[in-house]
C-alpha cells in the first residue's frame, strides 16, 4: 500500500495529537483554569474537593502506586461503591500510564476471581461493604495482586491478612506530580470495563485515550454539559452508563461538579437536588418512577434541574408524559452497550411521541438494523425493511467510542466486531426516520435493577444441582427492578423444594445475588427446538399468565 501523501507538513500535528490528546491532560487543564471551583462533593461525608485539591489527592495515590512499581499498562482494579476514592483510582493510574479497571461490586466471589485471573491486576482495591466477597475471591483466584487496598467508607471496617487501608497506603506520600516519564499515545488503553457475554462469563472491554475523550465529548454535546453544571448519577459508577453518562468522566472533563451518591433512595436524591442545586440526574427508568412518586407525595424544589437522562430500558409513553410533568420537561433516554457507550438518543423534542423507541443515532455515530443470519454476521448493508415490523439485529458504527476489541478474547471479538461495526446482539425494528425500537436479544439477556443477567449463566448454575434435570430462566416485568428472574425447572429428584433451591443459589460462588431467581415453576418438560435448543421466548411470553394463575412459587 502506497504511503499517504499530504499537502502540508503533518509532523507537529501528529506528534501533538497522538501523544498529548489524553483525558488526564484535559483534567489537568481544569486544575489550573478552575483550580478553586468544586470538582467533587460527597453527600455522605458532606465534604467537597476543588479541582486543585482533587489533583493533590490523586498525586498522592499516583506516587504510592509508582512506589509499588506500578508502571505503564499495569492494571489497577477497584471494586468500589460510589465514593471519592473511586474518582482517585480512576484518575491517578492515568498519571503513570497504568490502566484503571473498575468492576461490579455486586459480583459473586467466583465471578470476581475470574476477572482477577483474566486481568491480572498489580493492585486490587475493595470496599469494606464487600469485604467477605473480596476475601473469598482473592482466595479463589490464581493470580495474586502485589498490593491489596481496603477503602473503608464507614470507618468500621477491618482488613484481612495481606491488605492495607487506603489511609495507610497514602501515608507519607508527596502531593506533587509523580516523577514518572510516561509517553502516552491515543491508542493506549486507559480504562478497562468488564461486561458479560452470551456465556455469562465477563469480557474485558478496553477503552483507549480517544474513546475516553470522545465519550466525554458525546455527553457534553448531547446534554449539553457545561462547567456550571452539577451532575448526580444515581447508578453505580463501575459500568459505562454510570461512569460516562453524567458521571465523573464527562463532568470532570468539562469542568463541572460531580455530586456523589453512594446508595440510591428517592427522598434523599430530591433533597440533594434542592440542597446542591443539581442540574442533571442520570439513572434507569425504574428509578424515575420512584422519584416521580416521591415528588408527588413530598414535593421538593427541583427547579434547578435542566434534565434527567435515562438509559438501560425504553421509556413507556404514559410514564414519560408523567415524568415530564412532575420532574422536568427535559427527559432524555440513551441506548448503547459497554463496548460502544450509547449510540442512539431520545431527546426532549422526540418525546413523548417516540417514547418506547430507543431514539435515533447519536451525532457522531451511525446505526442500522440488519438481517439475522444463522451461519454468519450479516453484512452492514443487509438491512431489514424500515417498516417497524421486520425484526433484525441492531448494529452501530462508533469509532470514536469503541476500540473494536475485547481484552484477551479474540474469539468473542470476531463475533461482535465486523467491518467497523459493533453487532450488539439486540434485536429490533426501525422506521423510515431511523428511530429504532428494541424487541429482544439474540442471547435473551435480562436487565434487573440496571444489571445485565444472562439466562445461560443462571441456568448453568442451577443445573449443577444434582436434583435438577434442566432449567430455563426468563424475566418477569417488575415496576421496581425492571425485570426479576424466574426459573422454570425440571426436577430429577422429586424431593426438591423452592426453599432448597433458593438456599442453593444464595450460596453458589458463581451467582451474584441480583441474578438469583425470585420465582420458580416446577415443570415436566421445557420447550425445545427440533435440534434440542431451549426456546426461551415461549416461556417469556407465558410468564405473566403463569404469575396470574398462581403457578409461580415465590422465594
Amino acid at each position: 500500500m502506497a504511503e499517504t501523501q499530504f499537502t502540508y507538513d503533518v509532523g507537529m500535528f501528529r506528534e501533538t495529537f497522538e501523544h498529548d490528546f489524553t483525558y488526564i491532560n484535559g483534567f489537568l487543564r481544569n486544575t489550573r483554569r478552575f483550580a478553586n471551583r468544586k470538582a467533587l462533593t460527597c453527600t455522605v461525608r458532606e465534604k467537597s474537593w476543588t479541582y486543585a485539591k482533587l489533583n493533590l489527592e490523586c498525586n498522592k495515590l499516583a506516587n504510592a502506586l509508582a512506589k509499588d512499581g506500578v508502571d505503564k499498562n499495569n492494571v489497577v482494579m477497584y471494586q468500589l461503591l460510589n465514593c471519592t476514592e473511586f474518582v482517585f483510582f480512576y484518575l491517578a493510574p492515568q498519571k503513570i500510564g497504568a490502566i484503571n479497571c473498575p468492576i461490579n461490586f455486586r459480583l459473586s466471589p467466583g465471578e470476581t476471581a475470574f476477572i482477577i485471573d483474566d486481568c491480572k491486576p498489580a493492585v486490587f482495591v475493595y470496599d469494606s461493604e464487600i469485604s467477605e466477597t473480596a476475601e473469598k475471591a482473592l482466595e479463589m483466584a490464581r493470580h495474586k495482586p502485589k498490593r491489596i487496598v481496603l477503602v473503608d467508607y464507614s470507618g468500621k471496617g477491618s482488613t484481612f491478612p495481606g491488605t492495607v487501608t487506603f489511609e495507610d497506603y497514602l501515608r507519607g506520600m508527596p502531593d506533587t506530580e509523580p516523577p514518572v516519564e510516561c509517553r502516552s499515545h491515543i491508542y493506549d488503553e486507559v480504562t478497562r470495563l468488564y461486561t458479560s457475554g452470551t456465556t455469562g462469563m465477563p469480557k474485558g472491554v478496553p477503552i483507549n485515550q480517544i474513546n475516553e475523550i470522545l465519550s466525554a465529548h458525546d455527553v457534553i454535546m448531547h446534554f449539553p454539559l457545561s462547567p456550571l453544571d452539577k451532575t448526580m448519577n444515581m447508578t453505580p459508577w463501575f459500568h459505562r452508563g454510570g461512569l460516562y453518562s453524567g458521571g465523573p468522566i464527562p463532568t470532570l472533563y468539562v469542568g463541572g461538579e460531580v455530586i456523589l451518591l453512594r446508595n440510591f433512595e428517592a427522598r434523599s436524591v430530591l433533597d440533594y437536588v434542592q440542597k446542591y442545586n443539581i442540574t442533571y440526574l442520570i439513572g434507569v427508568p425504574p428509578v424515575l418512577k420512584m422519584l416521580c412518586d416521591q415528588q408527588i407525595n413530598n414535593p421538593k424544589n427541583i427547579s434547578t434541574l435542566k434534565g434527567i437522562v435515562t438509559m438501560g430500558a425504553p421509556l413507556e409513553k404514559e410514564a414519560c408524559i408523567r415524568y415530564q410533568k412532575v420532574l422536568t420537561p427535559n427527559i432524555f433516554n440513551g441506548y448503547g452497550t459497554t463496548e460502544s457507550f450509547w449510540n442512539t438518543f431520545l431527546r426532549p423534542f422526540d418525546l413523548p411521541q417516540n417514547a418506547g423507541s430507543a431514539g435515533r443515532t447519536c451525532t457522531d455515530d451511525d446505526m442500522a438494523v440488519v438481517k439475522v443470519c444463522d451461519d454468519r454476521l450479516a453484512e452492514p448493508y443487509e438491512h431489514v425493511a424500515k417498516d417497524n415490523r421486520e425484526v433484525g439485529e441492531i448494529i452501530v458504527w462508533c469509532p470514536g467510542k469503541c476500540a473494536y476489541s475485547y481484552f484477551n478474547n479474540p474469539e468473542q471479538s470476531k463475533k461482535r466486531f465486523y467491518k467497523g461495526w459493533v453487532y450488539t446482539g439486540d434485536l429490533g425494528t426501525w422506521d423510515k426516520s431511523e428511530y429504532v425500537t428494541i424487541v429482544s436479544r439474540k442471547d435473551d439477556m435480562l436487565i434487573s435493577g440496571g444489571e445485565n443477567v444472562y439466562p445461560v449463566q443462571v441456568e448453568e448454575a442451577l443445573n449443577e444441582n444434582p436434583k435438577i434435570g434442566d432449567s430455563v430462566v426468563v424475566g418477569l416485568n417488575d415496576p421496581k427492578w425492571g425485570q426479576i428472574i424466574v426459573a422454570y425447572v425440571v426436577k430429577s429428584d422429586p424431593s426438591l423444594t423452592v426453599d432448597e433451591l433458593n438456599k442453593y443459589c444464595m450460596e453458589h460462588p458463581m451467582l451474584a445475588n441480583y441474578k438469583r431467581p425470585r420465582y420458580y415453576y416446577f415443570v415436566k418438560q421445557l420447550p425445545m427446538t427440533a435440534t434440542g435448543k431451549k426456546i426461551h421466548y415461549k416461556l417469556a411470553q407465558q410468564v405473566e399468565e403463569d404469575l396470574r394463575l398462581g403457578l409461580l412459587e415465590k422465594v
